[in-house]
């Protein structure tokens, strides 16, 4: 059955003449924003397809704090900064912190097919970004100011939406060690790809800020952990950093 919801979002971005086959389409339980081919994400249009994970509005939220947080660090100097983000996908969060920023921003994936659609992304908004293809930090060697990432969380045994599961590529979505695989990982080995003033933003799921916020202790030193809640109030960042 087709969600009103979805309905509409074919009726407001498709040309009048293909709601028809917007709707086939979601009849046979395809994502309207693969059918539609792009969504609005932090006010920048950004191509999506099944090789990518669809923008939701609590990565934006992530955007918006990252950026508050990146000028509370850092103050005016945000030409000289290094971002990183990790697990790029569609170059959405890329595209946005270096629209607002300008500072040098590399996006890493382990998908060659998400980053051909960053890439294309970054090219639509005229956005000079460094994509490449990596696992985790396989192929970096950079020293950076911020790592962003909102990287697989869902723990692999559980219960998403149908249309999620049927449409959104499982290696964007799913995680080893209870959703933790990636925070694990990241933290494990981010000292040696950062400067001595730091900030490490990620999108989270429910119930693992405090695994997280015990990694970050764990590993890195003298830092702030701080974990913020979402549009509705369910965990959904964690901030660490040294200032």
């Amino acid at each position: 059955m087709v969600r009103d919801s979805d309905r509409e979002y074919i009726y407001k971005y498709l040309a009048k003449d293909k709601w028809e086959d917007g709707i086939q389409l979601l009849e046979k339980g395809i994502a309207p924003q693969y059918i539609v081919g792009n969504v609005d994400f932090y006010g920048n249009l950004i191509e999506v397809n099944s090789d990518v994970l669809i923008p939701r509005f609590e990565t934006e939220l992530l955007v918006e704090k990252t950026i508050s947080y990146i000028r509370r660090i850092f103050g005016i100097d945000l030409y000289n900064l290094n971002i990183l983000d990790i697990g790029t996908g569609s170059g959405c969060i890329a595209i946005s912190l270096k629209k607002e920023l300008d500072s040098h921003v590399m996006g890493i994936d382990i998908s060659p097919m998400a980053l051909e659609v960053a890439k294309r992304n970054a090219s639509r908004h005229s956005l000079d970004i460094d994509f490449v293809l990596s696992d985790i930090f396989s192929n970096v060697s950079s020293s950076f100011d911020v790592i962003v990432s909102n990287p697989p969380y869902i723990r692999e045994d559980e219960v998403v939406e149908k249309i999620v599961l049927d449409n959104e590529p499982h290696m964007a979505l799913y995680a080893k060690e209870n959703g933790l695989y990636f925070y694990h990982e990241i933290l494990k080995n981010a000292s040696k790809y950062l400067n001595s003033k730091f900030l490490i933003a990620f999108e989270i799921g429910v119930g693992q800020g405090d695994k997280i916020k015990e990694f970050a202790k764990k590993y890195l030193d003298d830092v702030n952990v701080l974990i913020e809640n979402d549009y509705s109030d369910r965990e959904r960042f964690v901030f660490i950093y040294r200032d």
